[in-house]
Protein backbone atom coordinates (compact mmCIF):
# COMPACT_ATOMS: atom_id res chain seq x y z
CA UNK A 1 0.00 0.00 0.00
CA UNK A 2 1.66 3.33 -0.75
CA UNK A 3 0.10 6.98 -0.64
CA UNK A 4 -0.78 9.50 -3.42
CA UNK A 5 -1.56 13.03 -3.22
CA UNK A 6 -2.83 12.53 -0.07
CA UNK A 7 -4.82 8.91 -0.96
CA UNK A 8 -4.06 5.58 0.15
CA UNK A 9 -3.64 3.22 -2.81
CA UNK A 10 -3.34 -0.51 -2.28
CA UNK A 11 -0.97 -2.50 -4.24
CA UNK A 12 -1.87 -5.77 -5.79
CA UNK A 13 -0.48 -8.57 -4.41
CA UNK A 14 1.73 -11.17 -6.65
CA UNK A 15 -0.34 -14.65 -7.71
CA UNK A 16 1.40 -17.78 -6.96
CA UNK A 17 1.69 -19.65 -10.25
CA UNK A 18 -0.79 -22.23 -10.76
CA UNK A 19 1.27 -23.98 -12.37
CA UNK A 20 4.57 -24.29 -10.44
CA UNK A 21 3.54 -26.92 -7.55
CA UNK A 22 5.57 -26.20 -4.51
CA UNK A 23 6.67 -29.38 -2.52
CA UNK A 24 7.27 -29.29 1.39
CA UNK A 25 10.97 -28.58 2.71
CA UNK A 26 12.20 -31.82 3.85
CA UNK A 27 14.03 -31.92 7.45
CA UNK A 28 17.20 -33.39 7.23
CA UNK A 29 17.04 -36.62 8.63
CA UNK A 30 19.62 -36.38 11.21
CA UNK A 31 20.53 -39.59 13.46
CA UNK A 32 22.96 -40.19 16.86
CA UNK A 33 25.13 -42.59 15.86
CA UNK A 34 25.38 -42.71 12.00
CA UNK A 35 27.79 -42.39 9.65
CA UNK A 36 30.78 -39.53 9.49
CA UNK A 37 28.66 -37.23 7.08
CA UNK A 38 25.27 -38.26 9.58
CA UNK A 39 22.83 -39.35 6.85
CA UNK A 40 23.01 -43.21 7.19
CA UNK A 41 22.22 -44.89 10.24
CA UNK A 42 23.91 -47.18 12.01
CA UNK A 43 22.72 -50.17 10.37
CA UNK A 44 23.28 -48.83 6.86
CA UNK A 45 26.88 -46.65 7.23
CA UNK A 46 29.82 -49.24 6.70
CA UNK A 47 32.12 -51.06 9.42
CA UNK A 48 34.87 -53.11 9.00
CA UNK A 49 34.57 -57.50 9.26
CA UNK A 50 38.35 -57.75 9.22
CA UNK A 51 39.60 -59.35 12.05
CA UNK A 52 40.94 -57.04 15.21
CA UNK A 53 43.47 -57.69 18.21
CA UNK A 54 40.74 -59.43 20.21
CA UNK A 55 39.80 -61.75 17.24
CA UNK A 56 43.52 -62.17 16.71
CA UNK A 57 44.11 -63.16 20.21
CA UNK A 58 41.29 -65.67 20.18
CA UNK A 59 42.20 -67.66 16.96
CA UNK A 60 45.96 -67.98 18.64
CA UNK A 61 44.78 -69.47 21.45
CA UNK A 62 42.49 -71.46 20.12
CA UNK A 63 45.28 -73.07 17.18
CA UNK A 64 47.67 -73.48 19.93
CA UNK A 65 45.26 -75.35 21.95
CA UNK A 66 44.37 -77.63 19.26
CA UNK A 67 47.81 -78.22 18.45
CA UNK A 68 49.03 -78.84 21.97
CA UNK A 69 46.02 -81.39 22.37
CA UNK A 70 46.78 -83.18 19.34
CA UNK A 71 50.45 -83.63 20.01
CA UNK A 72 49.70 -84.91 23.30
CA UNK A 73 47.59 -87.58 22.62
CA UNK A 74 49.64 -88.45 19.76
CA UNK A 75 52.62 -88.48 22.03
CA UNK A 76 50.79 -90.60 24.78
CA UNK A 77 49.30 -93.58 22.12
CA UNK A 78 52.73 -94.22 20.44
CA UNK A 79 54.42 -93.85 24.10
CA UNK A 80 52.03 -96.94 24.71
CA UNK A 81 51.27 -99.13 21.80
CA UNK A 82 53.11 -100.23 19.04
CA UNK A 83 52.01 -99.93 15.52
CA UNK A 84 48.59 -102.24 14.95
CA UNK A 85 48.19 -102.62 18.69
CA UNK A 86 44.81 -101.87 19.90
CA UNK A 87 43.14 -101.16 23.65
CA UNK A 88 39.51 -100.93 24.70
CA UNK A 89 37.67 -97.88 25.59
CA UNK A 90 33.77 -98.07 25.71
CA UNK A 91 31.88 -99.44 23.80
CA UNK A 92 32.87 -99.64 20.23
CA UNK A 93 35.16 -96.89 20.92
CA UNK A 94 38.91 -98.35 20.80
CA UNK A 95 42.30 -96.82 20.42
CA UNK A 96 44.04 -98.74 17.46
CA UNK A 97 47.73 -96.88 16.60
CA UNK A 98 47.66 -96.64 13.02
CA UNK A 99 49.92 -94.46 10.28
CA UNK A 100 48.17 -92.39 7.82
CA UNK A 101 50.18 -90.60 4.96
CA UNK A 102 47.10 -89.19 3.22
CA UNK A 103 44.09 -86.71 4.61
CA UNK A 104 41.56 -87.52 7.22
CA UNK A 105 40.23 -90.80 7.26
CA UNK A 106 42.49 -92.04 5.32
CA UNK A 107 41.94 -90.66 2.01
CA UNK A 108 44.70 -90.42 -0.41
CA UNK A 109 47.05 -92.04 1.04
CA UNK A 110 49.37 -92.49 -1.62
CA UNK A 111 49.68 -88.85 -2.35
CA UNK A 112 52.05 -87.33 0.73
CA UNK A 113 53.58 -84.61 -0.86
CA UNK A 114 50.12 -83.27 -2.86
CA UNK A 115 48.05 -83.32 0.58
CA UNK A 116 51.10 -81.18 2.21
CA UNK A 117 50.82 -78.74 -0.99
CA UNK A 118 47.42 -78.64 -0.80
CA UNK A 119 47.10 -78.34 3.32
CA UNK A 120 49.69 -75.25 3.27
CA UNK A 121 47.31 -73.70 0.68
CA UNK A 122 44.25 -73.97 2.42
CA UNK A 123 45.54 -72.85 5.16
CA UNK A 124 47.42 -69.94 3.94
CA UNK A 125 43.83 -69.13 2.39
CA UNK A 126 41.87 -69.46 6.11
CA UNK A 127 44.42 -66.73 7.28
CA UNK A 128 43.65 -64.15 4.82
CA UNK A 129 39.71 -65.20 4.99
CA UNK A 130 40.32 -64.66 8.80
CA UNK A 131 42.01 -61.16 8.37
CA UNK A 132 39.10 -59.89 6.45
CA UNK A 133 35.98 -61.37 7.70
CA UNK A 134 37.44 -62.07 11.66
CA UNK A 135 34.66 -59.96 13.13
CA UNK A 136 31.65 -61.02 10.87
CA UNK A 137 30.46 -63.51 13.73
CA UNK A 138 31.66 -63.89 17.51
CA UNK A 139 32.43 -67.81 17.28
CA UNK A 140 34.52 -67.28 14.09
CA UNK A 141 38.10 -67.30 15.65
CA UNK A 142 37.07 -70.81 17.29
CA UNK A 143 35.87 -72.05 14.42
CA UNK A 144 38.87 -71.58 12.39
CA UNK A 145 41.02 -71.93 15.38
CA UNK A 146 40.09 -75.61 15.67
CA UNK A 147 40.16 -75.60 11.57
CA UNK A 148 43.06 -74.37 11.09
CA UNK A 149 45.39 -76.19 14.57
CA UNK A 150 44.24 -79.33 13.26
CA UNK A 151 45.38 -78.69 9.53
CA UNK A 152 48.71 -77.34 11.41
CA UNK A 153 49.27 -80.34 13.46
CA UNK A 154 48.77 -82.72 10.77
CA UNK A 155 50.74 -80.60 8.53
CA UNK A 156 53.57 -80.90 11.13
CA UNK A 157 53.21 -84.53 11.15
CA UNK A 158 53.11 -85.25 7.67
CA UNK A 159 56.63 -82.80 6.79
CA UNK A 160 58.85 -84.02 9.77
CA UNK A 161 57.34 -88.01 9.46
CA UNK A 162 55.89 -88.63 6.25
CA UNK A 163 52.53 -89.94 7.91
CA UNK A 164 50.12 -89.30 11.26
CA UNK A 165 49.39 -91.16 14.10
CA UNK A 166 45.64 -91.83 13.73
CA UNK A 167 44.15 -94.01 16.65
CA UNK A 168 40.52 -93.65 17.43
CA UNK A 169 38.27 -96.40 16.15
CA UNK A 170 34.83 -96.57 15.93
CA UNK A 171 34.73 -99.97 14.05
CA UNK A 172 32.35 -99.30 11.11
CA UNK A 173 34.63 -95.71 10.33
CA UNK A 174 38.50 -95.45 9.40
CA UNK A 175 40.63 -94.50 12.28
CA UNK A 176 41.37 -91.22 12.78
CA UNK A 177 43.09 -88.26 15.18
CA UNK A 178 41.87 -85.38 17.65
CA UNK A 179 43.08 -82.81 14.65
CA UNK A 180 40.97 -84.52 12.18
CA UNK A 181 38.25 -84.08 15.17
CA UNK A 182 38.96 -80.55 15.11
CA UNK A 183 38.81 -80.02 11.64
CA UNK A 184 35.44 -81.49 11.50
CA UNK A 185 34.26 -79.69 14.13
CA UNK A 186 35.63 -76.74 12.80
CA UNK A 187 34.11 -76.78 9.12
CA UNK A 188 30.43 -77.36 11.41
CA UNK A 189 30.85 -74.01 12.83
CA UNK A 190 32.09 -72.00 10.76
CA UNK A 191 29.20 -73.04 8.25
CA UNK A 192 26.72 -72.53 10.69
CA UNK A 193 28.07 -69.16 11.42
CA UNK A 194 28.28 -67.66 7.90
CA UNK A 195 24.49 -68.56 7.54
CA UNK A 196 23.52 -67.31 11.05
CA UNK A 197 25.38 -64.33 9.07
CA UNK A 198 23.89 -63.85 6.30
CA UNK A 199 20.24 -64.59 7.77
CA UNK A 200 18.49 -60.86 7.31
CA UNK A 201 17.10 -59.78 10.34
CA UNK A 202 13.21 -60.46 10.87
CA UNK A 203 11.40 -57.02 10.76
CA UNK A 204 9.40 -56.51 13.59
CA UNK A 205 5.54 -56.52 13.87
CA UNK A 206 4.04 -53.35 13.86
CA UNK A 207 1.19 -53.00 16.27
CA UNK A 208 -2.01 -51.36 15.22
CA UNK A 209 -4.12 -48.88 17.53
CA UNK A 210 -7.82 -49.87 17.28
CA UNK A 211 -10.07 -46.93 18.04
CA UNK A 212 -12.47 -47.90 20.92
Amino acid sequence: MRTVSGVRVSEPQPQADPAVVRLPERAVDVRVGSATYALAPVSVAERSLGAGPLQWAGLGAVVAAAVLGDQLTKYVVTSELGLGESAGVLGPLEIHRVQNSGIAFGLFASATSVVIVLTTIAVGWMIVFFARSGSRHPVIPAALGLLIGGSVSNLTDRVRLGHVTDFLDLGWWPAFNLADTFIVLGVTILLLALVAGDRPPERAKRQLDVAR
